[in-house]
């Protein structure tokens, strides 16, 4: 029996909800309420695991105070994020589904407490070596140390009675395909040598701004990334671009219908009756040809100088190592100083520099200051979870992640070079050098150190005498 629609909605109108509920359920719906609570049970199951997963973890932050001069380029911070890739481990569906496993992470920040600014690392202890393996790789002269979390002096819950915050997610204007203004591009070639204008001068400057009772925090989490998750899609919108011809896959249905053997059988007898009836050309094996596709493959030949510019940026950012990216910036005072004008603007306008407006920007997103509809009570929720998902370092919190290439990275997080005037910022003590040779060595756990001997023929040679009158000599070794 086949209802019409009109007493199909008389039924669930007319009749009563559970008699309705009753005759749904049966007629198959304990099936879509099964598959739900299947669903549920699982992904709750997925929490757990993830959670007895980072049960262990221990997490450190490590200070870096750059070195007194730093000739270095940010091409040497982008090394260092090629270099702590090698955590990368791609697990296998069980060990994702039924353990839990997700890709470790890494936390790089840079904060100014009072104007006097910091760069950290936030890590696993387990993965402290390869860190500062990286970091002492490209730049030997710095000091690394261990320190407390900076942020645990700081409210957590707003309104506070002594602290204001305003705290925001930059995310990218356009799809992560399109890569942002890279370090490569602040350089000045106006004499014989290439100078660097390098764009961290600017962003330190913002952060020496603040003074007593105020705090700066700027933070990139990064997630290593398999290749083929995210390059794919950047290929796609390459041929977005060059306006390449794809064919069209076809459905399940197709599959079924129109490729197997009697289809085809079926279409070529066709296609030849329609020939010979319409007079249509027709192929070798007797079915009708098909036209010819008019035009070239892609629209190369006719993309502007800017567009080829934005095409090559575009494949050479998917020529590098990829992370899964979240970048905050967090402003926070006593409320007695609270100055958001001098702060806030100071740091969108440093991250402006790195803006593209032909490929790729960055922008302030889900900000805390909001307006129409209960603006203070949304607020307020806006200023806990941004100040909760910075404290534990939370890359799901807020705004949707993106994929930036270590290139890319280096430019938005780097030391600064020493021509950059930023007398603030923690530097080194003392430049560390290698030991001079010959200096006498101690026994070591009780093992004996051989004594040089010498040989035949050689003299010694006076040495000078000391206070006591006692001469000391020394043997000459050549």
């Amino acid at each position: 029996m086949i209802l019409s629609f009109d007493a199909l909605l008389r039924f669930f109108v007319e009749e009563p909800i559970l008699h309705v509920i009753n005759r749904v359920y049966l007629l198959g719906g304990w099936i879509i309420l099964l598959s739900l609570l299947f669903y549920a049970g699982f992904f709750m199951l997925f929490i757990y695991k993830r959670i007895l997963w980072k049960k262990d973890w221990n997490w450190i932050l490590l200070a870096i105070d750059i070195p007194q001069e730093n000739v270095q380029t940010p091409k040497a911070v982008e090394q260092l994020f090629a270099h702590i890739f090698s955590v990368m481990d791609p697990p296998s569906i069980g060990v994702k589904y039924w353990r839990g496993f997700f890709q470790y992470q890494f936390s790089f920040e840079i904060i100014s407490i009072e104007g006097y600014i910091q760069f950290i690392i936030r890590t696993v202890d387990k993965y402290r070596d390869v860190v500062e393996a990286a970091v002492y790789a490209q730049y030997p002269d710095v000091d690394i140390t261990e320190v407390e979390d900076y942020t645990t002096d700081i409210p957590d819950k707003y309104p506070s009675d002594t602290h204001k915050i305003w705290a925001a997610d930059f995310v990218l204007t356009q799809d992560y395909a399109y890569p942002i203004r890279l370090y490569s591009e602040f350089e000045h070639n106006i004499s014989k040598d290439t100078v660097l204008k390098d764009p961290m001068g600017t962003f330190l400057e913002s952060f020496s701004r603040i003074g007593p009772g105020e705090q700066l925090w700027y933070q990139i989490i990064i997630e290593p990334l398999e290749e083929f998750r995210w390059k794919d899609h950047c290929i796609k919108e390459i041929k977005k671009v060059i306006g390449e011809k794809t064919e069209a896959k076809g459905n399940i249905l197709s599959k079924i219908f129109f490729d197997n053997p009697l289809s085809k059988e079926v279409g070529k007898s066709l296609q030849e009756l329609n020939s010979q009836i319409g007079g249509g050309p027709v192929s070798e094996d007797g079915a009708s040809a098909k036209p010819e596709r008019d035009g070239p493959p892609n629209q190369m030949l006719y993309l502007t100088p800017g567009q080829k510019t934005v095409l090559e940026g575009m494949e050479n950012k998917i020529a590098k190592i990829g992370y899964e990216t979240k970048m905050r910036g967090v402003y926070v005072a006593r409320k007695e100083v609270y100055n958001p004008s001098r702060a806030i603007n100071s740091l969108v306008g440093a991250v402006n520099q790195f803006n593209n407006p032909s490929s790729n920007s960055i922008l302030p997103k889900y900000i805390t200051s909001t307006e129409y509809f209960f603006s203070e009570y949304r607020s307020n929720h806006r200023r806990n979870m941004h100040m909760f998902a910075y404290k534990t370092r939370n890359p799901w919190i807020g705004k949707n992640r993106y994929i930036l290439n270590i290139e890319e990275l280096a430019t938005l997080w780097h030391f600064p070079m020493s021509h950059v005037a930023t007398p603030r910022v923690q530097k080194a003590a003392t430049k560390s050098a290698e030991p001079p040779i010959g200096l006498p060595i101690e026994d070591i756990g009780g093992l004996p150190v051989a004594e040089p001997s010498v040989e035949e023929g050689e003299e010694e040679k006076k040495g000078h005498v000391t206070d006591t009158g006692e001469e000391i000599t020394f043997n000459d070794f050549g």
